[in-house]
């Protein structure tokens, strides 16, 4: 009677194990079927969407009217983007797709450009039409490649669940036709960005990438390190790490870094004039003992230290324990939004624990701002009347175009949301606006 009660329970749970195994395969296969779905959407729409992309820059090649055109490079704009938005969902994170992504990108960052300029006065150049003929041949290039990994996907049936297992695997000598048909597109538009690194986009300069502010003589790797443990914090018989940067950096710096018990810290440190370049420390951050407002005096006090003049802050905010400042530099009573810099302050101990004044050495130079074409009652007429404003400055900032404009930027509340509006100085245009997050410090400390 015992040895049949227990096959009877036996016989129910291998049952009950097989109704629970089948349950899992069915979800799981339900599972894959909708990510199977998905790539295959995501794949066939970036196919779509290069075809498009290809026929929209041969009809603006066509076209000969700005009031056409414009609307034209806006839909070039927006094709690239959807374009980018599938290639992010397929299961390609494990080979470099890095160079098509760029290319999509620089069609957009041109077409962008190019839309939201006035192209009556400023029409396309000889070099922007033949900048567009090389981009409409070269999406064709990459249409037809793509064309021909479509043609095989849907001939053979391929399924995009074995190309990510091909790649989670890492096996080299796994042969997958969709790989290998990605790779292809990858070269080909390797070579294209070869041949490109000559062009210039609309609004772009050599002076936005390049460091301009660098003084002083330059230092040895010894020096380098001694000057880094200053600015870590550590004592001078710690141990710190020394890289000088190889061909192809924007300019000859010195890697440093630092691994201790307390924190670890690293930092870029420019081999002329030995400036840092940008700071990072890493360390457990306890619980707030002083408050956003001393935070900021230590930021403040750490900038003088190292030299930085005329520096208003404009902005702040506290992440997780962490204050982080943003400065700007006062030309004359006009505040340059290129040339900034963020300070990050423990807000613990008043440790600074991040400094970045990238933009300010490739941006801070000597400039000859203009008078304004308008008054700043001329200027507020152009913002919206419902808008509260509360501040209002002179700034210099960076157009669509990449072009330094002079503004009145005025700092205003609508709806409960705190706007930052730029008017140009010059004609009235309506430059840009900027909603505002986080807690800003209305203080008009120059460094």
């Amino acid at each position: 009677m015992v040895r049949w009660i227990l096959i009877t329970i036996l016989t129910i749970g291998v049952v009950g194990v097989g109704v629970w195994g089948f349950q899992e395969h069915q979800e799981k296969n339900a599972v894959l079927i909708q990510a199977e779905n998905n790539y295959q959407r995501a794949f066939h729409e970036l196919t779509y969407h290069m075809d498009l992309l290809h026929n929209k820059i041969g009809t603006s090649l066509a076209m000969n009217s700005s009031n056409r055109l414009s609307p034209q490079f806006v839909e070039i704009w927006r094709i690239t983007s959807q374009a980018l938005s599938d290639v992010g969902q397929l299961p390609l994170a494990l080979i470099s797709f890095n160079k098509t992504e760029e290319f999509l990108s620089e069609i957009g960052d041109f077409t962008y450009k190019t839309a939201v300029r006035d192209l009556d006065s400023k029409p396309l150049s000889k070099e922007e039409t033949k900048r567009l003929e090389e981009l409409y041949a070269q999406s064709g290039e990459i249409k037809k490649e793509l064309r021909k990994v479509q043609h095989l996907v849907l001939e053979n049936n391929l399924r995009w669940m074995d190309v990510q297992l091909a790649l989670a695997s890492s096996d080299e000598q796994s042969d997958n036709t969709i790989i290998d048909g990605f790779e292809t597109v990858e070269k080909k538009v390797e070579g294209f960005t070869e041949s490109n690194v000559d062009s210039t986009l609309i609004g772009t300069s050599s002076e936005e990438h390049s460091y301009q502010f660098l003084s002083g003589s330059k230092i040895s790797k010894n020096e380098a390190a001694k000057k880094s443990k200053n600015l870590f914090d550590i004592n001078n018989d710690a141990t710190v790490n020394v890289t000088k940067t190889g061909k192809g950096a924007d300019i000859p710096m010195y890697s440093i870094s630092y691994r201790g018990k307390d924190k670890n810290a690293y930092m870029d440190m420019s081999v002329q004039g030995g400036h840092p370049i940008s700071l990072l420390v890493n360390r457990p951050i306890t619980q707030n003992n002083i408050s956003l407002n001393k935070g900021l005096e230590n930021a403040s006090a750490y900038l003088k230290k190292q030299g930085f003049e005329n520096m208003v802050i404009f902005q702040s905010d506290e992440y997780s324990n962490i204050g982080v400042y943003a400065f700007l530099y006062k030309d004359n009573g006009v505040r340059v939004y290129s040339d900034a810099i963020e300070v990050k302050v423990a807000l613990d101990n008043g440790d600074i624990l991040g400094f970045n004044a990238r933009n300010y050495f490739m941006n801070h130079k000597k400039r000859d701002i203009p008078s304004p074409g308008i008054s700043e009652k001329e200027a507020k007429k152009q913002v919206n009347p419902s808008v509260k404003i509360q501040e209002q400055h002179l700034a210099v900032i960076d157009n669509d175009i990449g072009e330094e404009v002079l503004t009145y930027e005025f700092l205003g509340v609508l709806n409960n949301e705190t706007f930052r509006i730029f008017i140009n100085a010059m004609d009235g245009t309506e430059e840009k606006i900027e909603k505002l997050n986080g807690t800003e410090v209305n203080l008009d400390l120059v460094l």
